[in-house]
């Protein structure tokens, strides 16, 4: 298994980010193919900073109006006149030089024209890309988390979010060449160490507000955070949307065989602490892979008495559409002898909030209770095999050393073969089961 971990002593930001991935040997072309497919008029700069004592890369996204007057200035060495970045914020949060480490602390200023990006006008850009479906899919999953947070901080619906029309160009660079790139790295799990989210305060429209950004705390969810050094914003909200987009599990550094490592730079270089992120990519040694398929689990409960079959159903479906791995219901006995129901929902630690709102709001319980456990779960593929009335796969569970331990065939195509053929479902499951049988004795 191929693990990335980020070590996240000073932040994360999305310039951060690619400015790691480049360090530890995504080509730098590579980034810039990428931004250039967006059609949004940016690209890729990137160059070797000092920050603490430890030389990392900076990498900037530079707009039309960054570009020098004449070809050929300003490709291969750190940036000279960096601009102040808004891509961090949406419309109700625009930075400040004084408060932003990840922003840039020059004069130099820019007369842009603030237009604005909504979210679904940024969906489209992506959608329209040549780019990779799983890449086009990540990125666009991280927009909707982004803009989800958006709205949830200012009472907004979310289609009314907008983003500034150079930060926009700056967060769509940022989220998408970062997903592109862990997809060029081919990182099979992401890892981080807890969040230093820093300390201070930020200059908004709204006035001033703590650090980590509002927007900010609404993406991290329950991600362990600290504050330490210099203050200033360390998280921004484009650093919270990409852990969230990575899927990051939050751990000490595991077993690995380290291949690659960089180091990506933030805009200023702090006293005391070197603002920079770490990242090492390598491959699990046999202890993390023998526990590779542990992963947390968060677990949502309540107990009803007041709630009929129909609405609880409903509810399922909805938080089963919603990304829960599983909702379940068990008859329970209650106070004063009432016959109730204990409705539990299985997810990831990630989806907590959103899947407890549902819980709240669909039903008509008053309270929820929940917890993180870990689960240990088989590997799993499909295989195809062949009956007297069509094809069904067949989900096939082993362990670490590639031991089968379960196969089952799948339910939904032995239902749709039985109900074509008129044939009964036990039938179609026996069959297929005995196919797999028999291919995989050949096989042995």
């Amino acid at each position: 298994m191929r693990i990335a971990y980020l070590d996240c002593f000073s932040g994360i930001s999305g310039d951060m980010l690619l400015g790691a991935m480049v360090d530890a040997g995504l080509p730098l072309d590579f980034l810039q193919q990428t931004a250039t497919s967006l059609n949004v008029g940016a690209r890729i700069q990137a160059g070797k900073v000092m920050r603490g004592g430890i030389t990392g890369t900076k990498v900037d996204v530079l707009t039309e109006d960054d570009f020098p007057s004449h070809p050929g200035a300003g490709h291969d060495h750190a940036h000279q006149h960096e601009h102040e970045h808004d891509h961090d914020h949406a419309h109700a949060h625009k930075p400040s030089h004084s408060h932003h480490d990840h922003d840039h602390d020059h004069g130099h200023t820019h007369s842009h024209v603030h237009e604005h990006r909504s979210l679904s006008s940024i969906l489209g850009i992506i959608a329209a890309a040549p780019l990779e479906e799983p890449v086009k899919d990540r990125a666009s999953r991280a927009f909707l988390l982004l803009g989800e947070a958006e709205a949830a901080v200012h009472s907004m619906p979310v289609e009314q979010v907008h983003f500034h029309e150079v930060g926009a160009v700056d967060t769509i660079v940022d989220i998408v060449c970062a997903a592109a790139g862990a997809a060029h790295l081919r990182i099979d799990r992401w890892i981080a160490s807890p969040l230093n989210v820093g300390s201070g305060t930020v200059e908004c429209a709204h006035g001033t507000l703590p650090v980590p950004a509002p927007a900010t705390l609404k993406l991290l969810g329950e991600a362990p955070v600290y504050a330490a050094g210099p203050p200033m914003e360390r998280v921004t909200p484009t650093g919270a949307t990409i852990l969230r987009m990575l899927d990051v599990r939050y751990a000490h550094l595991p077993q690995l065989q380290i291949h690659a490592s960089g180091y990506g730079a933030g805009g200023r270089d702090t006293r005391g602490q070197p603002n920079l992120l770490r990242l090492m990519v390598g491959e699990a040694r046999e202890a993390e892979n023998a526990d590779a398929a542990t992963e947390p689990i968060a677990i949502l409960e309540t107990v009803i008495d007041d709630a009929t079959p129909q609405l609880l159903a409903h509810v399922s479906e909805l938080l089963l559409e919603l990304g829960a791995w599983d909702v379940y219901r068990i008859p329970v006995q209650m106070k004063k002898g009432r016959t109730g129901v204990q409705f539990t929902v299985l997810c990831s630690p990630d989806q907590l909030p959103a899947l407890r709102e549902i819980v709240l709001r669909e039903t008509t319980t008053i309270g929820v209770h929940w917890r993180i456990e870990n689960k240990v779960a088989l590997r799993r593929e499909f295989v195809e095999v062949s009956t007297p009335w069509g094809t069904v796969r067949m989900k096939v569970a082993s362990d670490s050393s590639s031991q089968v331990l379960n196969v089952a065939p799948e339910y939904e195509d032995c239902r749709r073969i039985a109900n074509a053929n008129k044939v009964p479902l036990k039938r179609v499951m026996q069959q297929a089961t005995q196919a797999w049988a028999a291919a995989h004795d050949r096989e042995g």
